[in-house]
């Protein structure tokens, strides 16, 4: 019915429906790739300081997203706006006046400010950023959004590429390829395009986007970011579970180790990918944004792929193949410590392989839902705030471990980061491999709560004290 009304739209209602996540999609691009990079190569930030700072946003993501989102469906919004986007316009105002500041040196800080001052400084806005980024996400969006956040990444890597293409060296022969606080610049003015793009694309959902009504915004405002490339199979009618009864399903866990996996993989490789190439590979600095922009189009090609894979061998030898394209990559990053410009065709299978494994735990968590969309937010939440907290700590151990700790990088940073790669990349990918053999014995389905139609079952078949209300096991 929904997808039908959205066709019945004119281009450009469905134009502006489908851009109000833009500005997310610019601003979360340049968090994962750039913040460790800018904190730590850029600003001189001492390592457990610049993992701290990504942990904190990680940490407030996590925190403020089901908030956020039980504030959203409680409140009515401002006046006749609506409520969600009264809800985007507060996200949409809190990234605009945090994120320059994050990418941005410390006002009023000089070289004789200690460094824990400075991380202190930028705490309030990566919070203010981050809960700004909450309340994007809790905006549905049409099908078109998947394009739209891949012409977001290519916007950004492709900006930095010339960026730092047209940093004049001539004009000041102190810039040199390598990263440094003369790049202060690059980042800031990158920023600055993110943010007046996104403005932009923000302006125009709001000035197209027309709220409907509450049972229609409810039918289309389950999955947002976790909407499936792929639909999820009809499955009969079952017993509808209170998001308690999530807790006693080893799918759920099964299928939550297997999404955390998958997002350590996408996201560490993603955050220390720059750090790897200018440190480990002593490339040039144009090549943070050539080789994410290399791995976001070979995922965005290797998505086309997936549906006809998919049916032709399932979703779970799908997702292993993904893995195998990720071990591949870390085997030859292993292998190869002085790969050069041969980085490219790494950056491929990476991306390729990353795309594949996230698309497709994405699908096995509508699997594991099914038709259980009234607590389909808690396990959407859930899943959300362990991989968040799973990702913040696993920088900040990285980060803790560094063998630098008196400069911003010793000669040990070579193999260090070119030891974090293979760890992040092909020892998460053992331990999604151990998820996916789990999948593989025992299938994704409901256990404890057979599939009944609603209402129908039985106190020994519920496995509770038998108290059935209107089908909502209690």
């Amino acid at each position: 019915m929904a997808d039908d009304h959205r066709r019945g739209l004119p281009f450009f209602r469905r134009l502006s429906y489908s851009v109000g996540h833009f500005l997310n999609d610019l601003c979360a691009s340049m968090w994962f790739t750039y913040l460790l990079v800018y904190y730590h190569s850029v600003l001189g930030f001492q390592n457990v300081y610049a993992g701290l700072l990504l942990l904190t946003g990680q940490i407030a993501d996590g925190i403020c997203t089901p908030l956020i989102g039980y504030e959203s469906d409680r409140t009515p919004g401002c006046g006749n706006y609506g409520k969600r986007k009264t809800w985007h316009l507060v996200g949409t105002v809190s990234v605009l006046i945090s994120f320059l500041f994050i990418f941005s040196p410390c006002l009023g800080c000089d070289s004789f400010t200690p460094q824990w001052a400075d991380m202190t400084y930028f705490i309030p806005f990566i919070v203010i950023f981050q809960a700004g980024l909450c309340e994007h996400a809790k905006v549905e969006l049409t099908a078109y959004r998947y394009a739209f956040t891949v012409i977001a990444n290519i916007t950004v890597y492709a900006v930095a590429w010339l960026l730092f293409h047209f940093q004049g060296q001539e004009e000041d022969p102190s810039i040199s390829d390598s990263l440094g606080s003369f790049d202060i610049p690059v980042f800031r003015n990158l920023a600055l395009i993110v943010l007046g793009i996104g403005a932009v694309f923000s302006l125009l959902f709001h000035l197209g986007t027309k709220e409907r009504g509450r049972g229609q915004e409810v039918a289309e405002s389950e999955a947002g970011e976790h909407q499936p490339l792929l639909p999820r199979p009809q499955a009969p009618p079952t017993a509808l579970l209170q998001w308690k009864h999530w807790l006693k399903e080893p799918a759920f866990y099964q299928v939550a180790v297997l999404y955390m996996s998958t997002r350590l993989i996408v996201n560490m490789s993603q955050t220390y990918i720059s750090m790897y190439l200018t440190n480990s590979l002593m490339l040039p600095k144009n090549f943070i944004a050539t080789i994410p922009l290399v791995m976001y189009l070979s995922g965005f090609t290797s998505s086309l792929a997936m549906k006809p894979f998919s049916k032709l061998i399932g979703r779970s030898m799908t997702y292993f193949l993904g893995l195998l394209l990720i071990m591949a990559f870390s085997y030859w990053v292993l292998l190869d410590p002085t790969m050069g410009e041969r980085v490219y065709g790494a950056a491929v299978l990476l991306g390729a392989g990353s795309a594949t494994i996230l698309v497709m735990s994405l699908a096995m968590t509508a699997d594991l839902i099914g038709e259980q969309t009234q607590s389909a937010a808690f396990v959407y939440g859930a899943m959300s705030f362990t991989d968040k907290v799973a990702n913040g700590l696993g920088v900040m151990a990285i980060q803790l471990l560094h063998p630098c700790h008196t400069q911003v990088c010793c000669p040990a940073c070579k193999w260090y980061y070119h030891l974090v790669m293979v760890i992040v990349t092909g020892g998460t990918a053992v331990v999604a491999a151990f998820s996916l053999c789990t999948i593989l014995i025992w299938p994704i389905r409901i256990r404890r709560y057979l599939p009944y139609p609603a209402g129908h079952m039985t106190a020994e078949e519920q496995g509770t004290d038998g108290q059935v209300d209107q089908g909502v096991v209690n």
